[in-house]
């Protein structure tokens, strides 16, 4: 996909979203290979700016307009995010069980949700509905997640 299409996908979703004018986003590409990530933000909420990064040189999903998606869904989620961090930093002590167990399920449940909006706009709005597959390829079979396991008598 060129850099244009890229453009005119991330301004399609900021419409839809309802994410401009409310906030001042940009895209940005980004160009270095090494870089481990295909999408992410950079915010400022007391500006109300923020700018959305994509790997263009070496992305890790294979559907670049669902990685916009994904990653303007964070941004619309922002709010929510921002005082559910702030609940669990202020009521569990850090390094605790408790704290790693409350960041941990926030953010497992974060993702999960960010990525169902992103797949229910992607299967109404978009113009490539293939989902990426790249994170599955990285997991084990589900055959292999009981190797190793003793047998229950």
């Amino acid at each position: 996909m060129t850099r244009q299409e890229l453009s005119k996908i991330f301004e399609k979703y900021c419409k839809k979203l309802r994410i401009t004018p409310t906030w001042d986003v940009k895209l940005q590409f980004v160009e270095d290979a090494s870089w481990p990530k295909t999408g992410d933000f950079k915010i400022d909420c007391d500006d109300r700016k923020a700018i959305l990064m994509l790997n263009v040189a070496n992305p890790k999903q294979e559907n670049l307009e669902e990685v916009i998606v994904h990653e303007l869904m964070h941004l619309k989620m922002y709010p929510l995010d921002q005082v559910t961090e702030s609940l669990i930093t202020s009521n569990f002590e850090e390094g605790t069980g408790a704290y790693h167990f409350a960041y941990q399920q926030f953010f497992v449940t974060l993702e999960q949700t960010v990525e169902e909006l992103t797949k229910c706009f992607l299967f109404e709005f978009g113009d490539n509905k293939k989902l990426s597959y790249g994170r599955c390829d990285k997991q084990r079979s589900f055959n292999e997640l009981y190797d190793g396991l003793k047998d229950i008598e």
